[in-house]
């Protein structure tokens, strides 16, 4: 049987274990909030940059007249 030292000691590693993991789990969420703003920034500049591309390609003419090599 576990003495009443070896259970404190079991209960005193658990608590620090605990608490680091507590702030790994911190840290990982301000992490997760950086990557999904990012992620956010991305996708509405891919959005813009698509529009501007679509809107060059309305500019340009449906089809170049082919011409007659000699």
């Amino acid at each position: 049987m576990a003495s009443l030292t070896d259970l404190t000691d079991r209960v005193e590693r658990l608590l620090v274990r605990h608490d680091e993991i507590l702030r790994t789990n911190l840290l990982l969420q301000v992490q997760l909030t950086a990557i999904t703003q990012e992620r956010d920034s991305l996708r509405s500049r891919l959005s813009a940059a698509r529009a501007r591309v679509d809107a060059l390609l309305e500019r340009l003419p449906a089809e170049a007249p082919k011409e007659e090599q000699p």
